[in-house]
């Protein structure tokens, strides 16, 4: 009896030692990485203009005098919509139009979309150069709407203001309170909008291979959806299966009360 007690107690611990080592698996990140020293290609790394994205822009020179007008304040106004309703805001920046062009005081229309802020302060710079409106101008280029949304199986499904124009993957994940035990790791979804058109990227995060990915970094307006596994599915079904017999329990106890009630 003692015998087969401890064979029962063993097969029980290897199961449970079994299914720790297939949880861990499923959990971790980067499961086939070595220590190595990885670089992103850096072409991949570069940001490029979108219509609607919203700029600021600053041109400044020796001459301040000169330069000042190149610096007129421009508005913009952003509907946002929150939980407890809309709310407009107003900010400073230059938004792209529709048709890809931010207007520049004195400089005029300038093709923005499409092209990365280095080339189009190099844009900005060759034009007030060949016009000889300053001397050694100096432009200074950021993103004013830079941000990135995460939802799906997440801590915390938010959309987050990236201030310093940089953020990875991993981070922004983390900010939003990490995947879930039941997010699909080899599986996150990455919506990307290029020129108008919504691109799809499926990124499997148990791989090495996505620390060296052009997805690394998120860009402005990336949305990041984690997808839910099967476990997930199985226990919210297994829920339901539950509150059902508890549903019907309490609707016969009802109906024996009412009975009960109407006999007397």
């Amino acid at each position: 009896m003692h015998r087969i007690l401890i064979y029962f107690c063993t097969i029980c611990l290897l199961a449970v030692m079994a299914t720790s080592c297939v949880t861990t698996q499923k959990t971790a990140y980067f499961a086939d990485a070595q220590d190595t020293t990885l670089l992103p290609r850096l072409d991949d790394m570069e940001t490029l203009i979108q219509k609607n994205d919203i700029l600021s822009i600053s041109i400044t020179s020796l001459n301040a005098e000169a330069s000042a007008v190149f610096n007129t304040t421009n508005t913009y106004s952003a509907v946002t919509t929150t939980s407890t309703g809309s709310t407009t805001s107003t900010g400073g920046g230059y938004l792209v139009n529709p048709e890809g062009y931010i207007q520049l005081p004195i400089l005029g229309n300038i093709k923005a979309a499409g092209i990365s802020k280095k080339q189009l302060k190099t844009d900005i710079t060759d034009m007030i150069l060949d016009k000889k409106l300053l001397i050694d101008p100096i432009v200074s280029i950021r993103h004013l709407n830079y941000d990135v949304t995460v939802i799906g199986e997440v801590g915390k499904p938010t959309v987050i203001t990236v201030p310093n124009e940089r953020i990875s993957l991993l981070k922004a994940l983390g900010l939003a309170g990490d995947i879930t035990v039941y997010g699909k790791k080899e599986n996150v979804l990455l919506i990307r909008e290029i020129d108008g058109k919504r691109k799809v990227k499926r990124i499997d995060l148990n791989s090495k291979n996505f620390l060296t990915s052009p997805y690394y970094y998120l860009q402005p307006n990336d949305v990041v959806y984690v997808e839910a596994n099967k476990e997930k599915l199985l226990n919210a079904n297994r829920s339901q299966q539950q509150i059902l017999p508890t549903i019907l329990s309490g609707l016969s106890i009802i109906a024996v009360v009412v009975t009960a009630i109407v006999r007397n």
